[in-house]
């Protein structure tokens, strides 16, 4: 995959550098945007108490709205005939005297006889979206939950966020929630159904009947117990699934660093580009005979900025995302195997102890008989999702790839294209121009 990458996305061809001329400059994603981090201190939250009374209400959208009109005709068009459409717009900023957090607006739309209406309009904030991702790890532990964007360490910036970071997270959040929607055991997922259609305060009162400190507490540490003491024998098809994972994390991580150093290379690139058109229009109305030939280069410098700035879009919207969202699956497989190994180490300590007690062994083997049925559904769950994430991965990173390969060779014919047709020009108009021997 590293060669793929290497031979798409080389350097771009033409003058080392150069300018567009009087070209607008470009709107790309800026390089700090792409740093994201983990942490935990966010901008988004200032206070653990979060009120949702500033949120707009549920209100099913009326089927006579220009929004509803729009929307029908987006969901009736599937071809795949889904039922189940969600579409994440409208990021909203909420400044109140203790914290501050963007809102984005999701639109539903179904034909499931399960929900009570077929169109649902609600606004989330970034922690529901991660309370939502936590329920669903809980409920169903060895399947693949998709991942969510990591949250964004302000550097500098305190009063408002910037937009194409909230833009590149409305992205995110749309991929995330569209994700779970064609998942065929997530998509049944009764928390996922309250995310998509209850009003604010429903919401927040269903998130207070989650289970309590104490149980969290209780259930970390015997997680932890349980990593520690680790598995005995894992079973030779999740060991291979580790290995893979292990591999995957590797390469995935490694090309996330290339493709970062690639756009970010571009954009220094295309900077220069934007400087040097400008400098030959200058150079050409001081040197009356190069006039002609100083233009036409700084009118190619210009076509050559454009299909930069055009190449590095593509390159920022279609394979940058694609190749980070695996950076955070991998992250998430692992969560996914360390689940499953839990599930597996309190069996093998609840079998041990079996051997050990004289006394409670009838309520110790009912025990063993519900922890075999519970591992036995965790690895078929396991093994089921892995094969599926694995065509899908697989056809997303093809796909990206692909893409921008394409777009590759189109910006080079475009360039090679623009020089070649300058130099025709240049060779056509010097053999025309007599010589002095035929004076």
């Amino acid at each position: 995959m590293e060669g793929e990458l290497s031979a798409a996305a080389e350097g771009a061809p033409g003058l080392p550098s150069g300018g567009v001329g009087a070209h607008s400059p470009p709107t790309l994603l800026p390089a700090e945007v792409l740093d994201l981090d983990g942490e935990e201190d966010d901008l988004e939250v200032f206070s653990k108490d979060a009120s949702f009374t500033d949120m707009n209400s549920f209100s099913p959208v009326m089927p006579t709205s220009p929004l509803s009109m729009i929307n029908q005709v987006k969901f009736e068009d599937e071809p795949d005939l889904k039922d189940l459409f969600i579409t994440v717009d409208d990021p909203e900023s909420h400044v109140t005297t203790i914290e501050t957090f963007i809102t984005y607006r999701i639109v539903t739309k179904t034909s499931r006889g399960e929900f009570d209406s077929s169109e649902f309009e609600v606004r989330r904030r970034y922690q529901d979206f991660l309370w939502l991702k936590g329920r669903l790890e809980d409920a169903h532990p060895t399947l693949i939950v998709p991942p969510l964007p990591e949250k964004f360490v302000v550097k500098g910036m305190v009063e408002r966020f910037n937009d194409d970071f909230i833009e590149t997270r409305r992205k995110a959040l749309h991929k995330f929630l569209n994700r779970i929607a064609v998942h065929p055991t997530l998509t049944f997922n009764e928390d996922f159904k309250m995310f998509l259609t209850a009003q604010a305060g429903e919401l927040s009162a269903h998130r207070k009947q989650g289970p309590g400190l104490l149980s969290k507490v209780g259930q970390t540490v015997r997680a932890v117990a349980l990593s520690m003491r680790g598995v005995r024998s894992r079973p030779e098809e999740f060991m291979e699934m580790s290995d893979f994972i292990e591999t995957f994390s590797q390469k995935i991580n490694l090309i996330d660093k290339i493709s970062q150093r690639i756009y970010k290379e571009g954009r220094e690139y295309f900077d220069e580009l934007k400087e040097y058109g400008p400098i030959h229009t200058l150079w050409s109305e001081s040197e009356e005979d190069l006039a002609d030939m100083l233009s036409g280069v700084a009118s190619c410098i210009d076509r050559c900025g454009r299909a930069t700035e055009k190449r590095l879009s593509g390159l920022s919207e279609a394979l940058l995302p694609v190749v980070h969202e695996y950076v955070l699956y991998s992250e998430m497989l692992m969560g996914v195997m360390k689940r499953r190994d839990q599930i597996q180490a309190e069996l093998d300590s609840k079998v041990e102890a079996l051997g050990y007690k004289k006394a409670e062994t009838e309520l110790l083997r009912e025990e063993i008989g519900r922890l075999e049925d519970r591992a036995e559904c965790a690895n078929s769950a396991l093994k089921a999702d892995w094969e599926r994430w694995k065509e899908n991965m697989r056809n997303d990173i093809r796909s990206a790839f692909s893409d921008l390969a394409a777009r590759n060779v189109r910006y080079y014919e475009q360039c090679l294209a623009t020089w070649e047709a300058f130099l025709t020009s240049q060779n056509d108009l010097h053999s025309k121009e007599p010589s002095e021997d035929t004076l």
